[in-house]
């Protein structure tokens, strides 16, 4: 199968529901056969978006461009994209042969034509040797794939996914991303991803924009976003992070409490730092910031401390090693800080 690429270019949408405005301002590039990720919260805008370059809903105001075709006036099936929804929305009285065939049918596309295309989607997505099955007979995997074939066979320029993973358990939703990925890579179909979870952005991504009430934070890679976050939202929502309030002096990071954590990023206007559990060293003696044990989990791999210092609560992680005792619950322990992985930030 061959879909032609083609990059995706928003140029100042706003949209609203009557007087509730869910999208505003929002400008970015998506650059053709890039995976990209929507990420944030419930209600960040993420799905409106997608759903806006796909022609679902209200008409926003602003560009949406694929290629060089402004698509915000035409409808869905002008488009030339492709959705896959959260609930499969596949037909339960159609055979996964006759699914993938429905859209290429709405597009009147000669009988003789539609066999070879539909047998090609299914063997690209490895479900030719159900093609007779009924949906009610398969997995939510092979469903989720009948979705992805029936939208790859209409060979559109542009791939959208709406939280495809959320419907299964937490096993399949990794083997499952690792073949969407596997699948846009194949296919080179500039992909967009919508999803809630950060470790799914993560491991799929090219680049992601974090959404929060309807505005775009930050775009980039997700090592990008969770090393060099702009603000304390893009911070705290992509993954753990202790974020302290203090001020730059030129060398160090200055806490409210009097702590002074050396730091190599430099930001004159800085009113906070990020600093990440896994790059804090705890010990029971040296130099650093004093605290004490409040609380520990142990998770496997690592063990989480919660640990009152002058500036509050911090979170710790550990390595797990075999035979080493954790610290208790009370010890009197010492942080030091990765003067590295430290950012600051001027919100």
């Amino acid at each position: 199968m061959t879909q032609t690429k083609a990059g995706i270019r928003i140029e100042n949408l706003h949209l609203s529901f009557g007087e509730t405005k869910v999208l505003e301002g929002i400008d970015m590039v998506i650059e053709p056969g890039e995976f990209f990720a929507f990420l944030g919260p419930s209600g960040s805008g993420k799905s409106t978006l997608l759903r806006a370059i796909a022609g679902f809903g209200p008409t926003p105001r602003g560009r949406i461009l694929i290629g060089d075709r402004d698509i915000v006036n035409l409808p869905p099936w002008k488009r030339n994209v492709g959705m896959v929804f959260q609930s499969y929305a596949l037909w339960p009285h159609m055979s996964v042969r006759r699914n993938v065939a429905f859209g290429l049918e709405e597009r009147r596309m000669p009988t003789s034509k539609i066999a070879p295309k539909v047998e090609a989607a299914l063997e690209t997505v490895g479900l030719l040797h159900l093609a007779d099955r009924m949906p009610g007979q398969l997995s939510g995997g092979q469903q989720q794939r009948v979705a992805l074939a029936r939208t790859i066979a209409i060979e559109p320029q542009v791939l959208l996914l709406d939280e495809p993973l959320s419907n299964l358990d937490a096993a399949l939703r990794v083997q499952m991303r690792r073949e969407l990925l596997a699948l846009q890579r194949k296919l080179g179909l500039t992909t967009i991803f919508v999803t809630h979870d950060q470790e799914e952005a993560n491991t799929t991504s090219d680049r992601m924009a974090v959404l929060d009430m309807g505005v775009i934070q930050q775009i980039g890679t997700p090592q990008q976003l969770y090393d060099h976050p702009v603000n304390s939202f893009v911070a705290g929502f992509l993954g753990t992070a202790n974020v302290l309030d203090g001020a730059f002096d030129g060398a160090h990071f200055v806490t409210k409490a009097g702590q002074r954590l050396p730091v190599t990023a430099r930001s004159d206007k800085a009113t906070r730092i990020v600093l990440r559990p896994q790059n804090i060293r705890i010990a029971s003696s040296g130099d650093g910031v004093s605290g004490t044990v409040r609380h520990r989990e142990f998770l496997g791999s690592q063990i989480r401390y919660l640990i009152d210092t002058p500036d509050g609560q911090m979170i710790v992680d550990t390595l797990h090693a075999t035979g080493q005792p954790p610290y208790g619950e009370g010890a009197t322990v010492v942080l030091s800080i990765d003067s590295q992985s430290a950012a600051l930030l001027e919100d």
